[in-house]
């Protein structure tokens, strides 16, 4: 299995763990998981992908109607990423 704890741990421990999360937590735990989907091959990217989906579903949770604008203007404010 892969190293990354984000693709190697259970979905459902994810997704428990993303709801306890703060907000830049959770904004960082989307970009390691983007950073992993460039990296990913075929059926890891299909796992990948699913988690990324579940951590968008959990930022718009936090921010309805805004997709994933908060995410954005978060990224922008790193200047290392």
């Amino acid at each position: 299995m892969s190293p990354n704890p984000l693709i190697s741990e259970p979905v459902e421990e994810l997704a428990r763990r993303l709801k306890a999360m703060t907000d830049d937590e959770l904004f960082l735990t989307m970009s390691e998981l983007e950073t992993a989907s460039n990296a990913a091959e075929n059926d890891a990217a299909a796992e990948v992908l699913s988690r990324i989906a579940l951590t968008e579903d959990e930022i718009e949770r936090r921010y309805p109607g805004q997709v994933l604008a908060p995410y954005r203007d978060w990224k922008q404010r790193q200047p290392l990423l």
